[in-house]
């Protein structure tokens, strides 16, 4: 839904961390989803984008990388498209990283990759509206 529109720039990941290149979110893309499915269903929908990101996540830390590469990558790419479908840039960035290098990453590297795509859950949850 929002991948061409808010897509980082071509060899942006390999520049700069992505705490500093990606909005924690797109304002206008929850609204956007309203208007497509109405606002029961859109909260119903980011209801379960929130429970399901929290148990993928933690699934992230349960994964042996040695042993569950090709997993990873397909975790990594629905976290990455569900991310973006409620504008959350920042996370749908890093699961995206996670699903373009899912292959070649050492340990370091992913748990860095997990660490930041915790921060990134944390901080959009937090800036949804508490109720």
């Amino acid at each position: 839904m929002f991948d061409a529109a808010f897509a980082p720039a071509q060899g942006a990941l390999a520049t700069a961390p992505l705490r500093e290149l990606e909005p924690l979110r797109e304002p206008g893309a929850f609204i956007v989803l309203v208007r497509e499915i109405g606002e029961d269903g859109a909260c119903e929908v980011r209801a379960v984008f929130w429970s399901e990101t929290s148990a993928r996540l933690k699934l992230f830390h349960t994964l042996a990388l040695g042993q569950h590469r090709g997993r990873i990558t397909r975790e990594a790419h629905s976290l990455k498209s569900t991310a973006r479908t409620f504008g959350y840039l920042r996370l749908a960035a890093l699961a995206l990283r996670l699903e373009s290098t899912a292959g070649t990453l050492d340990d370091a590297e992913f748990s860095d990759l997990r660490q930041q795509m915790d921060e990134a859950f944390t901080a959009a949850k937090a800036q949804e509206p508490q109720g």
